[in-house]
């Protein structure tokens, strides 16, 4: 698997739907493959949704429902999920022709279960571009009409429509903004109220592959202003989802309850997606995150959490108020797995360094550098490193200068073969595989500095299959 495609929430369910190639672990014919959720922790696997047809592979995109049967394709009664995507023609790129790529669309009226192409597929054509794919389509509540973005070649491009079959292209985006080290890849554009105020900005991500800031695919994102038609920015600098490497091709939810905005990755890059060390599958998502927007050093933030909901499936295996550390007193836990858990705590704005480590002498380095406001994560003797040679290279670091707060809250969840780390509850994210030997049973944390660790906890958390 990889993209996370089509995510929707209606009537108590989510739906994800991913790229997917059901006769292997590499990548191949692409599917839309599909599950389902009632509290975005807890996944059921669906039938698949979308085969490749005549016109192409199933590439990425996204869904709706459409209530007020704007398409005519469902009824009011009983309205239609839609989905919007690209089609790949293999047929086409072996002949050598550039436009290979067009937009599609196919419907379903149980809900997501079964589904049926549009009969005047393309819905958008192209004659032109070689990069002409990931159509993010919503309802625009403001100005009464459906937007969709995509990506061509170097830039995102804006269209409307009143049906979602007819669409009409307004401007273009991005040319000349933003990191452009690869192809642009995955945009979505969404509202955010200001964390604390009542000022609301529009963000734009945009994937890249590759060019990411610690090498291969990574997510870029703009905040600006959209009026329906066209997205504007004074953003200078390129501003990153997540610092690790593994968290591309994510975007978010339509429709989802109480105004959230819910974002989910694919936990991988480009760079090793094909060779990672495992056997009957390959490729996970991240965990989902709630996206929010935070004024910061004077300059807007968007910050990544995992869902409240990962509280029902942890249970506390040990807790401590508070633990000095030193350079001279270090403190390690002993612990049966660490690789299925999660820790919390704060500590003071100074050096730390924590090492997760087993008897088979893994250890992989989490380090916060308060005097040169660098964090890093340190994977190179974290377990199998050896498969790709750009996997265990180097130790991948992130600025971290909105670390503006005395105490920094650490938030860090391990999985089998995955770590998410989260700063200040996700003003910082880092999203990184790890292939250990065998589970981390040791978690040692340790300063130059002498420094409080205050309420650490470590959960273990249950399987969610």
């Amino acid at each position: 698997m990889n993209d996370p495609n089509g995510m929707v929430y209606y009537k108590g369910v989510y739906h994800l739907f991913y790229q997917y190639y059901p006769e292997d672990i590499v990548w191949g014919p692409m599917h839309w493959g599909h599950a389902t959720s009632s509290d975005l922790i807890h996944w059921k696997h669906q039938q698949i949704a979308l085969y490749p047809d005549e016109l192409g592979y199933i590439f990425s995109g996204s869904a709706v429902m459409d209530i007020e049967n704007t398409s005519g394709l469902g009824t009011k009664e009983n309205p239609a999920m839609i989905a919007v995507f690209t089609y790949h023609n293999m047929e086409f790129e072996k002949a050598g022709k550039i436009n290979t790529q067009t937009q599609g669309l196919a419907y379903s009226l149980d809900e997501g279960k079964t589904w049926k192409k549009y009969e005047a597929n393309p819905i958008i054509n192209n004659t032109t571009l070689k990069d002409f794919r990931d159509p993010k389509v919503f309802w625009n509540a403001a100005t009464k009409q459906w937007n969709l973005v995509l990506v061509a070649g170097d830039r995102a491009q804006f269209y409307t429509s009143s049906n979602l079959l007819q669409w009409k292209l307004e401007s273009e985006f991005g040319q000349d903004k933003g990191a452009h080290g690869g192809v642009w890849e995955c945009p979505d554009v969404f509202p955010l109220k200001i964390n604390g105020t009542k000022e609301e900005k529009w963000v734009l991500l945009v994937s890249i592959n590759p060019g990411g800031p610690n090498g291969g695919s990574a997510t870029q994102y703009f905040v600006g202003d959209f009026d329906g038609k066209k997205f504007t920015t004074n953003q200078k600098e390129t501003k990153w989802v997540d610092y690790g490497t593994d968290n591309y091709a994510g975007v978010t939810y339509n429709d989802a309850p109480n105004g959230e905005r819910l974002f989910v990755g694919w936990m991988s890059n480009w760079n090793y997606a094909r060779n990672t060390p495992t056997t009957n599958w390959r490729s996970a998502m991240t965990l989902p995150r709630t996206l929010s927007l935070s004024k910061i050093n004077g300059d807007y933030v968007l910050q990544s959490k995992p869902v409240a909901q990962i509280n029902t499936i942890k249970t506390t295996d040990y807790s401590a108020k508070k633990m000095v550390v030193s350079k001279e007193n270090a403190t390690t836990l002993n612990y049966s797995n660490l690789n299925q858990s999660q820790i919390h705590f704060t500590a003071e704005n100074k050096n730390l360094k924590i090492v997760f480590s087993n008897d088979a002498n893994d250890s992989l380095v989490l380090e916060y550098d308060a005097k040169n406001k660098l964090f890093s994560v340190d994977r190179r003797q974290s377990g199998k490193v050896d498969f790709e040679k750009s996997f265990g290279e180097k130790i991948h670091t992130a600025p971290t200068e909105n670390l503006t707060t005395a105490i920094i809250d650490f938030q860090i969840v391990v999985d089998w073969s995955s770590i998410e780390i989260f700063l200040n509850g996700g003003v910082y994210s880092l999203t990184e595989q790890i292939f250990p030997i065998q589970p981390y049973n040791k978690l040692t944390i340790q300063s130059n500095d002498k420094q409080v660790i205050k309420n650490i906890t470590i959960d273990s958390l249950k399987g969610v299959w």
